[in-house]
């Protein structure tokens, strides 16, 4: 894992941080419109019950939790950038060709690893986020809902102490319920029983197929359990093809939730060769390389990681030296992550002229970015760590919004490294930039006409 932490204090304050500033995000979240989904029976599903995933969106964010639980399309996120994320975390989803219902997010409980076994550690998040959210599907979504199963994504922190640092690491759980279990798991019995269905769900911790025992120090042996995956999808049947696209559109989108298929269980499942995979449908606006480099195989989490440790030097270097000068934050450091199976730098920078509350969010993305981000970024390019081959900058610009406290805003600009040298050798403007880049306004992808909105 990437990071060293001297204290949890910091953690903790990280945490406070962004909850101050998911005040502002929350105001304008915004469910997966079905106009962005490509695949017409995924965007025909989501456009029949999108009032009730609006609806579900915000039970989930007034839901009270025993440690705050964020939506996100994107798991394992630091507290201190899930305000700039895109918090979209309920859409339907193909998984191993069925039909999903999935809830994506981000739970900020940092669990002592000396205390809690990984299995103690699982079961208290499934008790404490996925229990309660399955309480809030099923009061708001149909239980003949027409999707195969409900999917649950959920990042969680671990820390294990030492005398002189804290190791803080993440882990993932991921849980596929069939429909009819899921719309009953609240209702029946006990524990026994709701132990029987997760020992014929889909679960897996970190990648990996996984035995859940509920309120156990140990898992069960996944070899000794009936995991039932029906032959045949009840609620959308879909073709070989099909089946390869979702499965690459999810690998993009959230990888997170299928990295246990091996390319030959692929085959098996869809009768597509694994030497011939189908590439997701193009979307040149939301990759941070150019189309010369989509021949790169996908990046992984690991491969961040060891960027991260490599020139962690350099990355500290740059927060000490140059910090004050581009205004970067002090609680998030400049790291290594993955954006759409992609390496990009993290950077957090604050905006020190503040906007009048009635101005447009447009209006303060693209002044933001005019007036205060582009005129950094030909020097923030020469300080940024020498040798090092990642994709792009995820740059997240905090706004001030007004003189009321904590009425923050977060602008992400997630530009490709490619379109940010020729920016800087004046070969490209400012809207080419942007047009090349990726704009999300409190976790909202946005487009924006920078002369438009002036």
């Amino acid at each position: 894992m990437r990071k060293f932490r001297k204290a949890a204090m910091h953690v903790l304050h990280a945490a406070s941080v962004c909850v101050l500033l998911l005040g502002a995000a929350r105001t304008v979240a915004a469910q997966v419109s079905p106009a962005e989904i490509l695949n017409p029976k995924l965007r025909a599903i989501e456009a029949k019950y999108l009032q009730q995933l609006k609806a579900l969106h915000e039970d989930i964010g007034a839901a009270k939790f025993p440690f705050p639980f964020v939506l996100s399309r994107y798991v394992g996120v630091d507290p201190a950038r899930q305000a700039a994320m895109d918090s979209r975390g309920l859409e339907f989803s193909y998984f191993q060709n069925r039909l999903l219902l999935k809830v994506t997010g981000n739970y900020n409980a940092a669990y002592n690893a000396d205390k809690l076994t990984q299995n103690e550690r699982a079961s208290r998040t499934f008790q404490d986020v996925v229990t309660p959210l399955l309480q809030l599907i099923v009061r708001e979504i149909p239980a003949d809902v027409e999707c195969d199963g409900i999917g649950f994504e959920i990042g969680f922190h671990t820390r294990t102490p030492n005398k002189s640092f804290d190791y803080e690491g993440k882990e993932i759980l991921v849980v596929v319920l069939d429909r009819a279990d899921a719309f009953s798991f609240t209702s029946i019995g006990g524990t026994e029983q709701q132990q029987d269905i997760l020992n014929r769900s889909q679960i897996y911790l970190n990648g990996k197929e996984y035995g859940l025992a509920l309120g156990q120090a140990d898992p069960l042996n996944v070899e000794a359990l009936a995991r039932s995956v029906p032959a045949q999808p009840v609620a959308a049947p879909i073709s070989p093809a099909e089946a390869a696209n979702a499965a690459a559109r999810l690998a993009v989108t959230n990888p997170n939730l299928a990295p246990t298929i091996s390319a030959s269980k692929a085959h098996m499942a869809t009768g597509v060769a694994p030497t011939a995979p189908t590439a997701p449908d193009p979307a040149p606006a939301t990759s941070v390389t150019s189309p010369a480099a989509d021949a790169k195989p996908p990046a992984t989490a690991a491969d961040a990681d060891r960027l991260q440790e490599k020139f962690q030097p350099q990355l500290e270097a740059l927060a000490k030296k140059e910090g004050t000068k581009f205004h970067l934050v002090g609680y998030a450091a400049p790291s290594f992550t993955l954006y759409h199976n992609q390496i990009v730098l993290q950077l957090t920078l604050r905006n020190p002229q503040p906007f009048v509350k009635s101005s447009s969010i447009y209006k303060r993305a693209a002044q933001s970015f005019d007036l205060f981000l582009a005129p950094q970024l030909k020097g923030l390019l020469e300080k940024l760590p020498t040798g090092a081959d990642f994709d792009g900058l995820d740059i997240t610009v905090l706004n001030q919004i007004g003189i009321e406290k904590n009425a923050s805003e977060a602008v992400e600009y997630i530009c490709p490294m490619k379109a940010l040298r020729s920016f800087a050798n004046d070969e490209i403007t400012t809207q080419e930039l942007i047009n090349r880049s990726i704009v999300l306004v409190n976790g909202a992808r946005i487009a924006l006409n920078l002369q438009l909105v002036e």
